[in-house]
């Protein structure tokens, strides 16, 4: 489901699936991109897929590190595509939830690349993602209840973690657009960036991240994600079963042995 070259390594692109979801690679760096620009990249069965696809290639694949997620022309997501749930067309893929990423996002970290409208459904997609990169005009929402809906991909649930409780209360009670800016202010997005400009600048701050070994960025957001659920009795035991493989890989004698030899590491995944 990728529309890209080979890589550098001579690898050949993965089939697409369907052309509603991209992909490309760039390095370590997979960028997932929903492709309809058309429905302002709303979420259907096709898109919900594709990214549940890209998911899984982004796990498998020792030589990938972080994934990207943006949208087609100018646009994030404007959510689920209301037209397709009307007729039956279900955006959700079992074990991932909506749009195959909120419910279970992949083990590896994920940056949300925002332009336009991250609303209602795409807003809980890009809280699915562990980092947020957006354009300054981009703008943040869960208006499921002008709707008569309710932000059940995760919106409720995460929100109240990523920013203060009564801000949290106001953006899903009143259901209003909130500005990239105001929504950096709160700690919800990372890095802003002019019109434009969000997706070179998150694989900026990809690349720097996939500079570092595969298996401890997975350790250690599986650390972070995780530990929000352990009380302190079991928090240190949990965190030990989760990091101690790292220690003992392949890539925990690579990284010591480079920074001896003063190059740069071959990090393995193993």
């Amino acid at each position: 489901m990728t529309d890209a070259a080979p890589s550098e390594g001579g690898r050949p692109p993965t089939p697409p699936e369907n052309d509603a979801v991209l992909t490309e690679e760039d390095g370590a760096v997979l960028v997932i991109t929903i492709n309809r620009p058309e429905a302002r990249n709303a979420v259907n069965g096709d898109v919900a897929r594709g990214i549940a696809a890209a998911a899984e290639e982004l796990e498998s694949r020792k030589d990938l590190s972080i994934g990207i997620l943006t949208g087609a022309g100018g646009t994030f997501c404007s959510g689920m595509d209301l037209k397709g749930f009307l007729t039956g067309d279900n955006p959700i893929v079992e074990g991932r939830g909506f749009a195959g990423l909120t419910q279970q996002p992949p083990a590896k970290p994920m940056i949300a690349a925002v332009e336009g409208y991250a609303l209602a459904g795409g807003c809980e997609v890009a809280l699915a993602c562990d980092m947020v990169v957006a354009a300054r005009d981009a703008q943040f929402g869960l208006p499921e209840p002008k709707r008569g809906l309710v932000a059940g991909a995760g919106g409720l649930l995460r929100l109240p973690q990523r920013i203060p409780y009564h801000i949290a209360m106001e953006i899903a009670l009143t259901g209003d657009k909130y500005s990239a800016e105001r929504m950096a202010e709160l700690g919800f997005v990372n890095r802003l960036t002019d019109s434009g400009g969000a997706l070179a600048a998150a694989k900026e701050l990809a690349l720097k991240v996939a500079e570092n070994a595969p298996l401890a960025l997975a350790a250690t957001k599986r650390v972070i994600v995780e530990s929000a659920d352990w009380t302190s009795d079991e928090a240190w035991q949990k965190q030990q079963e989760i990091t101690l493989p790292v220690f003992t890989s392949k890539d925990a004698q690579e990284g010591p042995a480079a920074f001896a030899e003063k190059r740069k590491p071959n990090w393995k995944g193993e």
